[in-house]
């Protein structure tokens, strides 16, 4: 297996970069992911959640 495939995969908030295994504090991190890919999206994967839920929200309010 890969070592890109092999989950635990982190993006660091503090350092604005991807993690492997044991790093910073999990407060500074977002994770964990199954690949490297997959943490390096992490901040373009949390903004596109977001924006569904606000749309979601503001449906659910009548605000649309």
């Amino acid at each position: 297996m890969s070592k890109d495939n092999d989950g635990d995969w982190w993006f660091c908030l503090k350092h604005m970069k991807v993690e492997h295994g044991a790093g910073c504090p999990n407060k500074d991190r977002m994770g964990p992911y199954q690949s490297q890919s997959e943490a390096s999206n992490a901040l373009a994967t949390a903004r596109e959640r977001n924006e569904a839920w606000r749309k979601q929200d503001a449906t659910f309010d009548g605000d649309d």
